[in-house]
């Protein structure tokens, strides 16, 4: 059964309004500008420093490619029905190096695209951590004979954080930014 999309409805939690903003939130938002994400997450500061820290490291400064890091995310956010989620990393993944029709595609089943072995690992991975919580040993050799350990770590780590984002966005029903 899909998620609950937040698309066309109330947030649970308002974006928090600029003049209540502490500097870790100013200093996101100078850098990404004041997306719903920060600003709503920003309403629990603790919580919100410690995450951004971990997200940013995975998202900036990983050992993953950007080629690599998005497929996994955009197709866990396919996964958990997270609009808020698909549309930042649909841009993301463009400048990744991703095309229209690989991202559209991530949203198929894997046999319905040609994907490269290296790709096909990675979906995989994506596709099993979601539909099972581990990897098959099957998956985790196709990883092992193209990623070394510390990127197979990380993959899953990945993987991982980008569901538990989903579920706070779609949970909070956090909206998508006006372009």
């Amino acid at each position: 059964m899909p998620a609950d999309t937040p698309d066309a409805r109330t947030p649970r939690v308002a974006p928090l309004p600029e003049a209540e903003w502490d500097e870790t939130l100013k200093a996101v938002a100078a850098t990404t500008g004041p997306l719903n994400i920060f600003t709503t997450f920003g309403r629990h500061p603790d919580l919100f420093q410690s995450w951004i820290g971990f997200g940013s490291m995975l998202l900036m400064k990983g050992t993953l490619d950007g080629r690599v890091r998005e497929l996994a995310i955009l197709r866990t956010a396919h996964h958990r029905s997270c609009a808020y989620e698909w549309k930042h990393h649909h841009r993301l993944g463009l400048d990744a190096g991703l095309t229209e029709v690989e991202i559209a595609a991530l949203r198929l089943d894997l046999a319905d695209h040609s994907w490269d072995e290296r790709d096909r690992a990675v979906l995989a991975a994506a596709d099993e951590l979601h539909a099972r919580g581990t990897l098959s040993d099957a998956v985790w050799e196709a990883l092992a004979a193209r990623f070394g350990e510390r990127e197979l770590i990380e993959l899953v780590f990945l993987v991982g954080h980008y569901h538990m984002v989903a579920f706070a966005l779609n949970a909070l029903r956090v909206q998508p930014e006006d372009d």
